[in-house]
C-alpha cells in the first residue's frame, strides 16, 4: 500500500449526501477481485450514458476534474452495501483522499486499509472548499496528515481529526498485510520456539 503523507492536488465537488457504494462502482463491476482497472467504471452511471459516451456534466469528465485526487462531498458518504470495491475504484481511478461531513463506517475503515485518506470536516467548512473548487478548479489544496491540516485553495486552514493507530498505518503504508509483516521477527522467533518445544507440528511443515 503507498504510503500518505502530503498531497496537493486538484479537489473535484461532488456536493450531494448519500453517494451510497453502487453509485460509486456499480454491482454489474464486481465479479472480479482485482483491485486494479475498476477506476474506468467509478461512477459509471453518472460518468456514462447507455452508450458508453461520457456525460459532459458530470464533475469527473470536465477538466481539470478528470485529474482531481481529493473528491469533496456530502453526508454519509459510502452508504450502503459493504462492498471494498468502492474504495478500489476510487483510488484506481486517482482518488486520495474524500472530504465530507460524514462516511459510512464501514467505508471509512475500508478507505484506511486502502491508502485512501477519509476526513470528516464541519458541514460549512465542507461548503467553503466545495464553493472554492466550483469556482477556481485549477487552484490545487493541500492535505498535510501528519500535521492533520488541510490548506485550501484560499490560503485557509482546516484541522481535522484522524485516530492514530490509523494514521500511522497510513503515513507508513501499512495495510492488514504490512503490519503483520513488521512483526515478522517476533513470528519467527516464535516459530522456532515452537519447533523445538512441540516438534509434531512443524514435522510436515514446507
Amino acid at each position: 500500500m503507498d504510503a500518505f503523507k502530503k498531497l496537493t492536488a486538484i479537489a473535484a465537488p461532488l456536493p450531494m449526501i448519500n453517494v451510497d457504494t453502487d453509485m460509486i462502482i456499480p454491482k454489474l463491476f464486481l465479479r472480479t477481485i482485482k483491485r486494479t482497472g475498476l477506476g474506468a467504471n467509478l461512477f459509471d452511471e453518472m460518468r456514462f450514458d447507455d452508450d458508453k459516451k461520457e456525460i459532459p456534466d458530470f464533475v469527473l469528465n470536465k477538466e481539470p476534474y478528470r485529474h482531481a485526487q481529493i473528491l469533496i462531498s456530502g453526508d454519509n458518504f459510502g452508504c450502503g452495501s459493504s462492498r471494498e470495491h468502492a474504495p478500489w475504484a476510487l483510488l484506481d481511478f486517482g482518488i486520495r483522499c474524500i472530504i465530507a461531513p460524514s462516511f459510512a463506517d464501514i467505508f471509512y475503515n475500508n478507505c484506511f486499509k486502502n491508502g485512501i485518506l477519509p476526513i470528516r470536516l464541519p458541514q460549512d467548512q465542507v461548503e467553503t472548499l466545495t464553493k472554492q473548487a466550483q469556482q477556481t478548479p485549477e487552484k490545487e489544496i493541500t492535505v498535510d496528515l501528519e500535521s492533520q491540516t488541510i490548506t485550501a485553495a484560499d490560503g485557509q486552514s482546516f484541522s481535522f481529526d484522524v485516530d492514530p493507530f490509523r494514521k500511522h498505518c497510513l503515513l507508513n503504508g501499512l495495510d492488514d498485510i504490512g503490519l503483520t509483516l513488521e512483526k515478522g521477527d517476533a513470528i519467527e522467533s516464535y516459530e522456532d520456539s515452537i519447533a523445538g518445544k512441540k516438534p509434531w507440528l512443524t514435522k510436515n511443515a514446507g
